[in-house]
């Protein structure tokens, strides 16, 4: 027999009603301490920057947050701007189009007091549009596409520290250089812990080199016990 299932019953229906309410709730802030222009001068040759990183990363985060295109970003970011009595300028579409190919995200996160604990992994993306399309129509000669996503992420606060993207041929252990280049160079590194994938003599040197990291942890490769 199958247990009987519990039921809930809603007594405090004001509360229930306003949290339901509070789904459709919207905020959006804008600092006006944020850096929006870009005022340095550099040596290099080219026309330089008018809008900072800051303000690129700004636009595409609500083009993604809205699955927005971008002169439709570009709108909402600009009634935003109006809204707040800001009298910053907007960079076009082709601007923003033209500087995320070279954009540096700088991941937020919560800063610590203590050594960063650090744990890493990867997952797979498929890809999808035209090469799905054609496997539904003229069969499966179409091999699907895979992209790798490799996350270091904080183990205390779950926020997710280092990001890097390759394609599916790529082995988990040689992205760890990249990943711990992504952190701040003052930040001590107290552990690194991953898959079998990480047990590595590659891994155990960059995350010594990286900080001293007094415990980096990896189960033993299904070879090495053999």
């Amino acid at each position: 027999m199958n247990p009987n299932k519990t039921r809930y019953r809603t007594t405090n229906w004001p509360e229930y009603n306003r949290s339901l309410q509070n789904r459709g709730s919207l905020t959006v802030w804008i600092s006006p301490d944020i850096l929006w222009l870009d005022g340095a001068r550099r040596g290099a040759q080219g026309r330089p920057k008018v809008y900072s990183d800051a303000a690129i990363q700004a636009i595409l985060t609500l083009k993604v947050v809205f699955k927005l295109a971008l002169r439709q970003a570009r709108g909402l970011v600009s009634s935003l701007l109006k809204l707040l009595e800001l009298d910053w300028p907007v960079p076009c579409f082709s601007t923003v189009s033209r500087r995320q190919a070279t954009l540096t995200v700088k991941i937020p996160h919560r800063r610590q007091t203590g050594p960063l604990h650090l744990l890493v992994d990867s997952t797979g993306i498929k890809i999808c549009g035209e090469g799905e399309w054609k496997v539904k129509k003229h069969g499966a000669e179409y091999h699907r596409s895979w992209r790798k996503v490799h996350l270091a992420i904080d183990a205390e606060t779950l926020d997710v520290r280092a990001v890097e993207m390759t394609d599916h041929r790529q082995g988990d252990a040689v992205q760890t250089e990249e990943l711990l280049a992504q952190l701040g160079p003052d930040e001590p590194l107290g552990s690194f812990s991953g898959d079998g994938a990480y047990d590595t003599r590659g891994v155990y040197r960059a995350a010594h080199a990286r900080g001293g990291a007094s415990h980096c942890a990896a189960p033993p490769q299904r070879q090495a016990l053999e």
